[in-house]
């Protein structure tokens, strides 16, 4: 691993551990998170050249404390020579604590701040780039580019967040109960909804983005520390290893999709595949049953066949219907429609998937065309197939997604009926 990898690795963990310090001393979220992302940025230029200091945390909190002082000081000069005093701190200073708070540099931050950051006034897009700036330790610019929108524009929507929660008042601590299980819901959410940009990006030339997979996979890591004995907690962990195990087989060199039927399974990451199963099996044998846990199981069941041909198809409808009960959406029924057919035949699930039709959440979706494709497609009726696969290639934003349907659309003429499910990038994940 290079050097810079490893200190950006640094800084990531380090950054939601400065901030709620730094927060916790000053108040006022905004001013403190600017401070602390201009620290992780002089940090990210000077240690490459300069070294990591022996105390980087330290680093990081003298450099935004004096960020912070900085700001409140109105000539603008003054605040150049503070900054520059601020970019030239020795390697093993830091701030003393604040009174009452000694032990504050050893206190771990990130599920809190992960609750301010997934405060219910803001929007869920909202939610997702402020976890990732604050949390993730991403610059404005790394998440525009992640979600394909300009650098100004991503600024407003991040400025515009901290200004709700700087109205809002919340105070920099775990919500109380009841409160608590429906913020940690929201949570969890926005992590899943960072893996799933990650996995199967919604726009977009690239149909991976690692670097999103990966942040959510270590801030579900960060909050399963913190809360070992939660079993959604274990289940969207053990969902988010066992999907990105698939990562190296969903693409060829040039960018096109594999399908889930076609992918060299060799390829599958077993490290990742074995830690999930792990964490799956054990909270499904401790804690109590939610959505995330049974997706990681039907995950799990995925992974266990060593070919398509040998997955345990009326296993994987058993929890899809379970999943249907726990958590119904459309999502969950076109998946289910999905398993259905590769148990009772094409046609059943295709009568499931007109159940959805007049679903608004799913009606002109991409991968509702995708699906109905792919079932006509193993039915013999090809016409309909083609048109379905070409319908769904001109709605979705994906590129290599497009590519993929296309080709379907194009095969059609010469190629025998499908014995496999739909792509891989074609269902929730």
């Amino acid at each position: 691993m290079s050097t810079d990898v490893r200190i950006e690795d640094l800084l990531r963990e380090l950054a939601p551990q400065v901030l709620g310090i730094v927060v916790r001393r000053h108040g006022q979220f905004d001013l403190c998170e600017d401070a602390v992302q201009d620290a992780l940025l002089a940090a990210a230029m000077q240690w490459p050249a300069q070294g990591v200091p022996s105390n980087p945390r330290g680093w990081l909190l003298t450099v935004a404390s004096r960020r912070l002082a900085d700001e409140h000081r109105s000539e603008q000069a003054r605040r150049r020579r503070e900054a520059a005093a601020a970019a030239l701190v020795p390697a093993d200073e830091s701030v003393a604590p604040a009174p009452g708070e000694e032990h504050a540099p050893d206190q771990d931050d990130t599920l809190t701040l992960l609750f301010l950051c997934c405060h219910p006034a803001l929007s869920p897009a909202s939610q997702v780039a402020l976890t990732l700036r604050a949390v993730g330790g991403l610059t404005t610019a790394q998440i525009a580019s992640a979600f394909l929108v300009p650098e100004p524009t991503m600024a407003q929507r991040i400025s515009r967040a901290k200004q709700s929660i700087r109205a809002s008042g919340t105070p920099l601590r775990i919500p109380p109960q009841p409160e608590l299980a429906a913020r940690l819901r929201v949570v969890l959410h926005v992590l899943y909804l960072i893996f799933n940009e990650g996995y199967t990006a919604s726009s977009g030339a690239d149909l991976q983005r690692g670097d999103l997979t990966r942040e959510a996979i270590r801030l579900t890591r960060a909050v399963r520390r913190l809360l070992p004995d939660d079993g959604e907690v274990a289940g969207l962990l053990a969902l988010m290893l066992l999907t990105d195990a698939r990562r190296a087989a969903r693409s060829r060199a040039d960018g096109a999709v594999v399908p889930l039927e076609e992918q060299d399974r060799g390829r599958w990451d077993p490290a990742a595949i074995d830690e999930g199963v792990a964490i799956v099996t054990d909270a499904l044998a401790r804690a109590p049953l939610g959505p995330y846990q049974v997706q990681a199981a039907i995950a799990a069941v995925h992974s266990e066949a060593a070919r398509t041909e040998d997955t345990d198809w009326p296993q994987i409808l058993a929890l899809y219907r379970l999943l249907a009960r726990l958590s119904p959406n459309p999502m969950v029924t076109l998946n289910e429609a999905v398993a259905l057919a590769m148990v009772e035949g094409p046609r059943a699930g295709l009568d499931l998937l007109t159940t959805l039709d007049a679903d608004q959440r799913v009606a002109g979706h991409h991968r509702l065309d995708a699906v109905r494709a792919h079932l006509l497609e193993m039915l013999g009726d090809r016409a309909r197939a083609r048109s379905s696969y070409q319908r769904a290639a001109r709605r979705t934003t994906s590129l290599p997604e497009r590519r993929y349907l296309e080709s379907r659309a194009a095969r059609l003429k010469t190629s025998t009926p499908p014995r496999g499910r739909p792509p891989d990038s074609c269902q929730s994940k």
